[in-house]
């Protein structure tokens, strides 16, 4: 895995109770780029190679899940070696996805912000609670709050 495997990316300070304290993707950000510096492995890093990296370390996450049916919060019945790889598997995702971010210059943490007050407008709680229909199957109060809102409604129009 070039530029990712192998970092040791918890970054975060001990706190009183000995417990590693929470890491932010910010502090990842600046650990990817440390590490890959270090390396001479920038001139890998362009948004292609990362992208195309990620979607391979997804590929390896969902051969966890494969064939095990529907899994349970928690993962009952799954050993430790096999909980620890998920974790490995997951990690090597959010580090490609952090580094990719800094290559495309997007703070991934404000994007997420964003993008949750985006889905809040889509899937408002009175209208979506309990239900797993797409976005397009509410009603919204706020018809600036996407594309596809402008969309359908020049499709209304006839435009």
């Amino acid at each position: 895995m070039n530029g990712v495997e192998g970092e040791k990316c918890g970054g975060g300070a001990v706190g009183r109770d000995g417990e590693e304290a929470a890491v932010s993707l910010e502090a990842l950000r600046k650990r990817m780029a440390h590490f890959a510096r270090e390396r001479d492995w920038e001139q890998f890093h362009s948004p292609r190679n990362l992208l195309l990296a990620l979607v391979g370390e997804v590929g390896e996450l969902s051969e966890i899940f494969q064939w095990k049916g529907e899994v349970p919060k928690g993962l009952p019945g799954w050993d430790e070696a096999e909980k620890e790889h998920l974790g490995e598997e997951l990690a090597d995702v959010l580090l490609y996805l952090v580094r990719l971010s800094d290559m495309c210059g997007v703070d991934l943490g404000k994007a997420a912000l964003r993008k949750m007050e985006i889905n809040a407008r889509k899937y408002p709680v009175g209208q979506c609670r309990g239900s797993s229909k797409k976005h397009t199957c509410y009603t919204s109060d706020d018809k600036n709050d996407s594309a596809d809102n402008t969309a359908g409604q020049a499709a209304k129009k006839g435009t």
